[in-house]
């Protein structure tokens, strides 16, 4: 990677400052304190549910094999994040350095990738249970739900790969000061020597395509699951069918509504600040509830949790 010096300094810059949340050397420490905390608990959480799925062999089904493989993900999502954070409360310079950095950039978004496809995939399960239910266990077998999952790591971690290895290779000259906690494609451009329209066109492409194309996808799976729903004649009939699906909503209201909000936000003086806190709840917050309402929505797993509590 090359780094250019300004026209006021010849130096070379050694890695990037990420400015994370500025405040005293007493808030610094509160903040590792409670990201720590944070931290334990979404790895608890969803370490929970993969034991739980695990042992029960009631919850060795395609939908809650889908949800294991979804806690794992998030349990590397949250520390692709959260421990660099933690380092960056306690430093004194706050410095990445340009590999660390770049490859926080490509497993960040990349996980993030993977979790929009596996959304998808546990929206098409519902949709196949509920609309399909006589042919479910003929499509839904284990061959497929592994071809699935495996479908969603590898698109997650090459719908990135590109923009990501272009952009670590071209040149960055003045200030090495992102502000932000992570190395997000925005401030990285805005540092590079020159402007890179077509780099920037093709990540926002890829950015709206990933939102977008999955989003409509879950969008119409539910859809068509509602509608079956509503033929369904016996109330008790209904509220079985909605709350299988209610968690699965609940996370892809909170994952989608936060992403959405930083995608369409308008900007201002404190663009930077909002998004801070936007990308911090859909990267640590909602890896942080969704095992919560997973388990609490759900009297299966409700009951895994409690047996797998009481060995």
């Amino acid at each position: 990677m090359k780094v250019s010096s300004t026209t006021n300094t010849s130096s070379t810059i050694s890695g990037f400052i990420l400015l994370g949340f500025p405040c005293s050397r007493e808030g610094q420490l509160l903040l590792f304190g409670l990201f720590s905390v944070l931290y334990l608990l979404t790895l608890m959480g969803n370490g929970s549910i993969i034991c739980a799925v695990r042992w029960d062999q009631r919850l060795h089904t395609p939908m809650y094999i889908l949800l294991a493989n979804f806690s794992f993900l998030e349990i590397w999502y949250v520390t692709s994040t959260v421990p660099n954070m933690l380092a960056n409360f306690l430093s004194d310079t706050k410095v990445i350095s340009f590999s660390g950095c770049f490859l926080q950039f490509y497993f960040f978004f990349s996980l993030g990738s993977t979790e929009c496809f596996f959304l998808a995939i546990m929206a098409f399960d519902r949709y196949l249970a509920i609309c399909r239910p006589l042919h479910y266990p003929t499509i839904m077998t284990g061959r497929l739900c592994t071809r699935l999952v495996v479908s969603c790591w590898v698109l997650g971690f090459f719908w990135f790969l590109i923009p990501i290895i272009i952009i670590s290779q071209m040149s960055f000259c003045g200030s090495r000061i992102i502000d932000h906690f992570l190395c997000d494609p925005g401030p990285l451009l805005a540092l590079t020597c020159t402007r890179a329209p077509v780099i920037e066109l093709t990540s926002s492409t890829l950015s709206s395509l990933l939102l977008f194309i999955p989003f409509l996808f879950i969008m119409v799976s539910y859809t068509l699951v509602l509608k079956a729903v509503l033929k369904v004649p016996s109330a008790a009939g209904r509220r079985k069918a909605f709350s299988t699906c209610g968690s699965h909503l609940a996370v892809v209201s909170l994952f989608y509504g936060s992403v959405m909000v930083m995608y369409v936000s308008p900007t201002s003086e404190h663009e930077a600040g909002m998004q801070k806190m936007v990308t911090l709840f859909y990267s640590i917050v909602t890896p942080l509830i969704n095992p919560v309402i997973y388990s609490l929505r759900n009297k299966d797993m409700k009951h895994a949790m409690k047996k797998l509590l009481r060995t």
